[in-house]
């Protein structure tokens, strides 16, 4: 595959957000929280990246997704809560959704939430295997497979067409 202007600029900005998803997945595992920073810095280097590659239009047109893609799920963890007396996702997963958004839009928020909610699934079926009880009250942070997704469905929407 060569590289064409498209892809170039989304290496740059795709090595560091790589590292922005570790450091976040690391805290969620040992911490159980997503610090506001690093959603900040995952948001804005989308937003700068869609300014590089598509103008201010791109940058503000994606903001908007972000922010409407965290209001959704801001709205569905309220709604959770509230039929369940529970809290099912965390605000820094909402946080980090909206975040998402910068980088990938509302279309590509299905392909984040399929690759995220499988790992999680396969963690959760490993986890099981290995002996370790699993049952409704038990929780994984699921920060660290929203990364997975984020990642993923970066990669799938920039080399959709190629295949």
């Amino acid at each position: 595959m060569s590289a064409n202007t498209e892809t170039l600029p989304l290496l740059a900005f795709f090595a560091p957000l790589c590292l922005l998803c570790a450091a976040l997945a690391l805290t969620d595992i040992r911490r159980g929280i997503i610090p506001n920073g690093l959603n900040l810095s995952i948001a804005g280097l989308g937003l700068l990246k869609a300014v590089v590659a598509g103008g201010a239009m791109a940058a503000l047109e994606l903001g908007c997704e972000g922010a409407a893609v965290g209001l959704i799920f801001w709205l569905l963890r309220r709604c959770y809560f509230v039929w369940r007396k529970t809290q099912g996702l965390g605000l820094g997963d909402v946080k980090l959704l909206a975040a998402a958004g910068t980088w990938i839009g509302i279309a590509g928020l299905p392909t984040l939430l399929l690759v995220a909610t499988l790992a999680a699934l396969a963690a959760a079926g490993g986890l099981q295997l290995s002996g370790r009880a699993m049952t409704r009250q038990s929780s994984l942070p699921f920060g660290p497979f929203l990364a997975i997704g984020l990642l993923l469905a970066v990669i799938a929407q920039q080399f959709q067409g190629a295949i």
